[in-house]
């Protein structure tokens, strides 16, 4: 009977062997609730992926769109809740804003990026110490709206600026208070268009012909999900259009101070990491802003809105032609 323990013995070995090659390496559930689907929110998602990938973690991702309407997005949160993932990545202020609320009674961690104002949205007490179960990246650098209305004050003639925002959303309307601010002493003055939904974009645009000499879109998750209507009537009616984004600079846009978006998702993936691998809690990782600023120009959008180009452009900006 030797012959017979000897081969249970190595079974169970293998056995062993196998368990340990299966089990030892854990694998993280980790939810993915995007509020938009548009280029920066989608390069974002796309950098926090990398992130995780580059740590070498074995990830089980859920992700999940809110098509920018907010009750889709607690909906979510709190199926991510009820499906118990590891850690929620929320990218956009409203669905930061759900899954902060979906995980207060319990201790799944949320990591946010694309969010205009941490502190603003309640999201964190303080960008230094976030408090509690929720940090990650903002997507407002504190140079890029003072930054893009000093350059519009700077190189044209014209004195309005119109803007097209969600009134609901607290990231926008935390990026017009700043531009009204930032207006002030410039001789420039605003005119607002607020929207609750992506159709009723071009309404607003075109409302604003004849009004405004230069139209400026911020970071607004519907605003930006309907890009293409304000650039066609920009275009139609030789509107300069600034943005505040640089996949919207892309997208037709003539000019935004930013930064790419992966960067931001990468970074808030960092954090994850440190979580997931580290043990480290959210309130002990500060919140961060973007790293890095720079002026993009699309030429060929100053071409078709008819903007007159300065060559001093060529050595300030880099320069693109879509």
């Amino acid at each position: 009977m030797k012959w017979k323990s000897g081969i249970l013995a190595a079974l169970l070995a293998g056995s062993l062997a196998l368990t340990g090659c299966s089990g030892g390496e854990k694998t993280y559930k980790v939810g993915l609730s995007v509020f938009a689907d548009h280029p920066s929110l989608n390069a974002a998602t796309e950098g926090f992926r990398k992130a995780l990938e580059d740590a070498g973690l074995n990830v089980q991702f859920d992700e999940q769109n809110a098509q920018t309407d907010t009750n889709t997005a607690v909906t979510i949160a709190q199926n991510f809740v009820n499906s118990g993932v590891d850690l929620i990545f929320a990218n956009a202020t409203p669905s930061a804003q759900a899954a902060a609320s979906a995980t207060e009674k319990n201790s799944i961690p949320v990591i946010f990026t694309s969010v205009t104002d941490p502190v603003g949205a309640k999201l964190v007490e303080t960008m230094e110490k976030p408090g509690g179960n929720i940090t990650g990246t903002a997507d407002m650098h504190p140079d890029s709206i003072p930054k893009t209305i000093e350059f519009i004050s700077k190189y044209f003639d014209g004195k309005t600026v119109g803007t097209i925002y969600t009134a609901s959303e607290q990231n926008s309307v935390k990026q017009i208070e700043v531009m009204k601010e930032a207006i002030k002493g410039t001789g420039l003055s605003l005119v607002e268009r607020t929207v609750s939904s992506t159709s009723e974009v071009l309404q607003a645009a075109e409302s604003l012909v004849g009004v405004a000499d230069v139209i400026f879109i911020v970071t607004d998750n519907t605003v930006v999900s309907g890009l293409e209507s304000v650039v066609g009537v920009s275009e139609e009616n030789d509107i300069p259009l600034f943005v505040g984004e640089l996949d919207s600079v892309e997208r037709g846009g003539f000019a935004a101070f930013g930064f790419d978006y992966r960067d931001i998702g990468y970074e808030a993936g960092q954090l994850a990491v440190k979580i997931l691998k580290e043990g480290k809690k959210p309130s002990e990782l500060p919140a961060q802003y973007p790293q890095n600023l720079k002026l993009v120009i699309n030429k060929q959008a100053a071409e078709k809105m008819g903007i007159e180009w300065n060559s001093e452009w060529d050595s300030s900006a880099e320069v693109i032609n879509k």
